[in-house]
């Protein structure tokens, strides 16, 4: 053989028993086979064999089981970010002819793609308020075929009676997909909404944002859809092998080394907020806090009956300004801020900020919500004593 030959189709293959605390990190387009026969009879959707790198790699599918794990799903597949889970999801489940629902106060994106890219495919859609079960109900038509729900919204934090709006879409045979992003699998179960009872209320699909928790690290984009029924995956498979998505392996090995931490690190960063908002109550800039755990928040006791009492929070929260501050005041403030840095998402190790337009958001402030500048904070894994004064201190400048 020539150098080249060899270098390529050197016999030596390493002994199979090597173990240690991180999974070896497998990457292929292209995956041999040993006989024709097993081309033309492998089958990847159920994890037995493998096909394509598109289709899974020991690698990805040991990711799929393990947020399987942590969300209580059955069948997951992997995409390269959150909002392509979301987009994922209303492909796999809708077509021309169909209606979807959306919360009003949903992720501004997937709004966004209702409207730029399903309403072009002949999918219509409308908005809902997401602390309304009847509002959902009146809008719920013989052509909607899925509903979003988010808890809480990613923005204003409402919390919506999640358990009413699920029986409600099952008692009209309607999907529902719920951006689990902020619950994570830890604040509670997607697929067991109601533990501890007789009754077994599940979403159908949770999309989860791994860049966020799972990732913790603000350099991974990817996301996930995952779902505990059978024929959903079914579907869900296809559609994700027919729309070609794939995630790189050194992705997947960031989060599968960062599993094993995130109960911590969602711990931390849910009390570390509680311990800011607790700060910053009764100060006079600050007219509303936004945060499910705390009683006046909207949607808390909804919050409560999921989530539990004592539940988790995670470590988002938003604030609403004095408006009689002008913008470039809260532009001023949130740039006077030395910990938080300005920046999208969240779940990461640096705390961030990012002040909102309602004309962005809603248009107008909703009645449970009062007048004023919208700033989210999302907390990061600093010292959270560092972290209030810092607030505080630009609070004192505004």
């Amino acid at each position: 053989m020539g150098r080249s030959t060899e270098l390529i189709h050197h016999p030596y293959r390493a002994p199979d028993a090597f173990d240690a605390p991180q999974p070896g990190v497998f990457k292929a387009s292209t995956v041999f086979f040993p006989t024709v026969q097993a081309m033309r009879e492998r089958d990847w959707k159920d994890k037995s064999a493998y096909t394509y790198g598109l289709h899974g790699t020991p690698t990805t599918f040991l990711l799929e089981e393990r947020l399987c794990a942590l969300e209580g799903g059955r069948h997951a597949v992997l995409v390269p970010s959150g909002l392509a889970a979301i987009a994922q999801t209303n492909l796999a489940f809708l077509q021309a002819g169909d209606h979807v629902l959306i919360p009003h106060n949903a992720y501004g994106p997937s709004r966004a793609l209702a409207k730029g890219e399903l309403d072009r495919l002949g999918v219509t859609h409308a908005l809902y308020d997401p602390l309304s079960v009847d509002d959902l109900k009146a809008r719920i038509t013989p052509q909607t075929r899925l509903v979003w729900l988010e808890a809480p919204g990613s923005v204003t934090l409402e919390f919506p009676d999640l358990r009413a709006m699920v029986r409600a879409c099952q008692d009209q045979g309607v999907l529902t997909a719920l951006d689990n992003t902020w619950g994570a699998g830890l604040a509670f179960q997607p697929f067991d909404l109601c533990p501890g009872s007789a009754e077994r209320l599940s979403v159908d699909v949770s999309v989860h944002a791994l860049t966020k928790y799972p990732s913790g690290g603000g350099d991974v984009l990817m996301g996930s859809v995952m779902t505990h029924r059978d024929d959903l995956a079914q579907a869900l498979k296809l559609s994700h092998m027919r729309l070609g998505f794939g995630v790189g392996a050194n992705d997947a090995e960031a989060i599968l080394r960062a599993l094993p931490s995130m109960d911590m690190r969602y711990a931390h960063q849910d009390r570390s907020a509680r311990e800011l908002v607790a700060g910053v109550l009764g100060h006079p800039r600050v007219h509303q806090v936004l945060h499910p755990a705390l009683p006046d928040s909207p949607g808390h006791a909804h919050w409560q009956a999921v989530c539990g009492p004592a539940g988790r929070a995670a470590g988002l929260f938003s604030l609403i300004l004095d408006p009689a501050l002008t913008t470039a005041q809260v532009d001023a403030f949130c740039e006077s801020l030395r910990h938080f840095k300005l920046g999208y998402s969240w779940g990461g190790p640096v705390s961030l900020v990012v002040p909102y337009a309602w004309s962005t958001l809603r248009g107008e402030v909703p009645a449970h919500l009062k007048p004023g500048h919208l700033v989210r904070f999302s907390t990061g894994l600093e010292d959270s004593e560092d972290l209030l004064a810092d607030l505080q201190q630009a609070l004192s400048l505004a």
